[in-house]
């Protein structure tokens, strides 16, 4: 090319640049999607500056690679090479657009057909085509793609054109990754959208002064209310029972002003209100959402109506077999304190009565005597320990002393219950004592226990401890009937026995005080 042909293009297009740095802005101004954008600048600047082809590559993020996203050429038809472009995949450093973005700057391709390093130099080669421009989509975290031009003519490298292109590519590429942060933002808003209108939870957000900000499906189903009722009002007054609403607003204070987390990603079961004012139990788990500003709180609340009917209906099944066992025990205590061994008792008095009127010594009926009363005696260990009549007749207090008392080692009486219980509580105190210090002296090997039988506003609360060898099996029979005999009440009961040795068995029996559920005291967390 004659050097006063070329000087003349040049300076046309130096002229050229600001007018399309003008149409460049106004195109992503005026342009909602990148794909749109794509077309707009491959058109504007293949046409302006004599360009045959042009393409854009952009950066897979989860890859690295680029993958062609759209392509232009002058003239509308089929092209081997540009439906080649489509098909690959090419790494940074590979062909004009990974060098691009290998180095992160505007790259110019004297002669495509002939450069070692260009994957589509054979297609390049049937459509004629020669010089190559790219340039990079810069962005604040880097590279988001590439643009590309190809001519059919030999051009040498111009370097105000590529500085000019580098300059266009920024802005193109704030765009794009603008554009790109904001359909992610979008895509996840959506798909968050569609999960709370698939949740089958109640999902209720709260903003810093207790009023609601966010209310799905699942919450209008559970409470009653539709979300242009409840946004913007104060959620204590629409799902929080009217007894725990200052509870609740001081927890929430307390929160704000000190940030002490009581409830917060913890699942509690509690009590709400629906809109007609009916209580109900609701199974909850309050999150603080990670957002700037003042704090917002979203709560998951599931309705357990049928689930606490279902373990109330279980624990009340098992209190009455619990009952029904105990009421057995006593039957057959009082049968054999009553029957046989009143019989036996009878007896033994006639073989007395017997050797006494016998002359001279009777070995047979001294042995049948004395293998008798040691019988009586095992009849009436059996009864008490069925149902000790002293437990019936006294209380709690005299039983567990009168066990202490026949129980053959030094055991630490530390307190002692002093007023009457319920029977059922009195009976299970009774026999996770007894069961324990059995356990104790059969297997522990301890030299020292220390029983405990304390009572609150709410639980008889036993311990037993001591000092032996440890392991003892918390699945075993024993064990395992007294835990359903606690829980059946509805205690807890736990045994803490390491290997290292000592054994702490534990148990609270509510003394028939029901506790109510309460609405979080503090709903922050």
């Amino acid at each position: 090319m004659a050097q006063s042909e070329r000087d003349r293009r040049l300076t046309g297009e130096e002229a050229e640049a600001p007018r399309l740095e003008h149409v460049v802005a106004r195109i992503l101004a005026e342009t909602e999607r990148a794909v749109e954008v794509y077309d707009g600048i491959l058109e504007e600047i293949g046409r302006s500056l004599g360009w045959d082809l042009g393409a854009v590559w952009e950066v897979d993020p989860d890859d690295g690679r680029l993958r062609c996203a759209r392509t232009w050429q002058a003239r509308a038809a089929p092209d081997e090479f540009e439906a080649l472009s489509m098909s690959l995949v090419l790494a940074a450093g590979e062909g004009l657009p990974g060098r691009v973005l290998a180095s992160g700057e505007p790259v110019w391709m004297v002669d495509a057909p002939q450069d070692s390093n260009f994957p589509r130099a054979a297609a390049a080669r049937r459509r004629g085509l020669h010089a190559g421009l790219g340039f990079p989509l810069q962005s604040p975290r880097g590279v988001v793609g590439v643009v590309e031009f190809f001519s059919s003519r030999s051009r040498a490298p111009e370097h105000d054109l590529l500085a000019a292109m580098g300059a266009l590519g920024s802005q193109v590429g704030q765009f794009v990754a603008r554009r790109g942060v904001e359909e992610a933002v979008r895509v996840s808003e959506s798909r968050l959208r569609a999960m709370l209108e698939a949740a089958l939870d109640a999902v209720v957000t709260m903003d810093h002064h207790g009023r609601v900000i966010g209310w799905n499906p699942a919450a209008e189903a559970t409470f009653g209310y539709r979300p242009a009722e409840v946004i913007g009002r104060d959620m204590a007054d629409l799902i929080v029972p009217p007894s725990l609403r200052r509870v609740h607003r001081d927890g929430l204070a307390r929160y704000l002003g000190t940030g002490h987390r009581a409830v917060l990603d913890r699942r509690l079961e509690l009590t709400g209100m629906r809109r007609d004012g009916t209580e109900f139990p609701v199974e909850l788990t309050v999150t603080r959402i990670a957002l700037p500003g003042p704090p917002t709180f979203t709560g998951y609340l599931r309705d357990i109506t049928d689930r606490v009917r279902a373990v109330d209906s279980l624990r009340a099944s098992r209190a009455r077999l619990v009952e029904v066992a105990d009421a057995e025990r006593r039957r057959i205590q009082r049968n054999l304190h009553d029957g046989s061994q009143q019989r036996l008792t009878a007896v033994l008095l006639y073989l007395g009565r017997v050797r006494s009127a016998a002359e001279g010594p009777q070995p047979l009926l001294d042995a049948a005597i004395d293998e008798l009363a040691a019988g009586l005696d095992e009849i009436r260990a059996l009864a008490g320990g069925l149902h000790p009549s002293l437990l019936a007749e006294r209380g709690l207090a005299p039983a567990l002393e009168a066990l202490l008392m026949r129980t053959p080692m030094a055991i630490e009486l530390d307190q002692l219950v002093e007023r009457q219980l319920p029977e059922a509580v009195e009976v299970a105190a009774y026999y996770v004592i007894a069961e324990a210090l059995a356990n104790v002296q059969k297997h522990s090997g301890a030299t020292q226990v220390a029983v405990r039988a304390t009572t609150d506003a709410r639980f008889l609360h036993v311990s037993v401890c001591d000092d032996g060898i440890g392991g003892a099996d918390a699945s075993g029979a024993g064990l395992r009937g007294l835990a359903d005999r606690v829980e059946a009440l509805g205690g807890r009961f736990s045994v803490d026995t390491p290997p290292s040795g000592g054994t702490r068995l534990l148990a609270d029996i509510p003394c028939g005080t029901a506790s109510s559920a309460a609405w979080p005291a503090d709903p922050g967390g």
